[in-house]
């Protein structure tokens, strides 16, 4: 994540995430004629949801978490494409943008607070250097694993649900991928948070970095909360990111919000038709979630990190060192980066170099250009010699032309 905090906030957790969503959301029409092209998403999502949520797991920069986050999320919206759970989509897309902005204006405030360090290794106990950074942060990261009451329950939860109401190809993937995706969130949600906020203070090891010059005394110098410039807006997005869910969820997915805008068919599609049979409101849904799988898979994700990264953190060096292929691929990204760079990269440059001399050089310079010009060289110095400069050689050209004309004419009078 190389963009600063705020246009992270702005365009990663909400702006950027828009556009596709809503396009395909616009494009329900189309969409519903096309069981084929609805598993198609489905299943992309479901990939994304869960592969995406591996990724954050092994990451140690705070706003790589974070970013990763975005990617799984994103995931989940795209399996509620799949089902034709439309307005579940963007409802979720609604609640995220909120607590996802809330996250990364609040590792903005870590990364300030630590003096420009993002390495979570070298951070650890900032609870009480940073109060207001730390409780927002924890409400976001309670919103984003789906907690009882927070926004992102009443989203995600929907997705879940509607997964599971579906009897579209690809359904059973994509509901396993999205409850494993719970536990996963939650685990690598509470990782970062206890890897920042708590445990044994870390920011006394952190490397000097040579930008700062000789006089950069971050390595020693304590963390210190933000300035309200930036906890005024972690403490405003935090009210959303806690109550925004329960009061939207009845009017956007059950009433008539997306009425003229969205098309479902609810005999070939019926997920959120009986999501809509079953829903008894906002509170009933909280209370019914407290029993839900999701929910205990969030709170295993939530003690295990609280074990690995707070009672045992020499447990998951020790994982790391045994499972060193599969971190490796994580730590690559699957080498899809890699991939891209040769494959579509190096086809467009050896694409480009190859009109370039082929098609530029030989065909256009070489052959059209150059290859005119050499033919009416060759055609003018032919020709040239025709031009002698001696009368007698143009007198007898001119008899033999008339000759040949005359020939030529008392031929077709003869045949006619």
């Amino acid at each position: 994540m190389e963009g600063p905090t705020p246009i992270s906030a702005l365009i990663h957790a909400a702006t950027m995430v828009t556009a596709g969503i809503f396009m395909v959301t616009r494009m329900s029409p189309l969409f519903e004629l096309s069981d084929v092209a609805l598993s198609f998403v489905l299943v992309i999502g479901s990939i994304t949801a869960l592969f995406m949520g591996f990724l954050g797991i092994i990451q140690n920069d705070i706003k790589r978490v974070v970013a990763y986050s975005t990617l799984s999320q994103l995931g989940y919206m795209t399996v509620a494409l799949g089902v034709s759970a439309y307005p579940i989509a963007v409802f979720h897309l609604m609640t995220h943008a909120f607590f996802k902005a809330l996250l990364f204006l609040g590792a903005g405030s870590v990364i300030m607070g630590c003096h420009h360090n993002q390495d979570m290794r070298y951070m650890g106990g900032l609870r009480k250097y940073m109060p207001i950074t730390w409780i927002t942060s924890l409400l976001g990261s309670l919103a984003l694993i789906g907690f009882p009451f927070f926004s992102g329950f009443y989203s995600k939860d929907s997705i879940i649900e509607a997964v599971h109401a579906s009897h579209i190809w690809g359904s059973e993937f994509a509901y396993f991928s999205v409850m494993a995706g719970v536990f996963v969130t939650a685990f690598y949600s509470f990782r970062m948070y206890f890897m920042v906020f708590h445990g044994a203070e870390r920011f006394d090891q952190a490397p000097h970095d040579p930008h700062h010059g000789h006089d950069d005394h971050h390595n020693s110098a304590k963390p210190h909360e933000s300035s309200w410039v930036v906890t005024l807006p972690l403490i405003l997005l935090t009210i959303p990111s806690v109550l925004i869910g329960y009061f939207t969820i009845q009017p956007m997915l059950y009433g008539e919000w997306f009425a003229s805008v969205i098309t479902i068919d609810a005999v070939k599609h019926p997920a959120v038709a009986l999501l809509s049979e079953e829903f008894h409101g906002a509170f009933a849904m909280t209370i019914h979630g407290l029993t839900s799988l999701p929910f205990m898979l969030a709170m295993s994700g939530v003690a295990l990190s609280w074990f690995f990264y707070l009672k045992r953190p020499d447990i998951p060096a020790t994982i790391q060192k045994s499972l060193k292929p599969i971190y490796t691929l994580l730590e690559n990204k699957y080498y899809f980066d890699k991939f891209n760079e040769v494959f579509f990269a190096g086809g467009a440059r050896l694409l480009g170099r190859g009109l370039w001399k082929g098609g530029d050089q030989m065909l256009i310079d070489g052959l059209i250009v150059n290859g005119s010009a050499n033919l009416v060289g060759w055609f003018a110095g032919v020709v040239r010699k025709l031009q002698s400069g001696r009368i007698y050689q143009y007198a007898f050209g001119m008899i033999f032309g008339v000759v040949a004309l005359l020939s030529y004419a008392l031929y077709w009078f003869n045949r006619i």
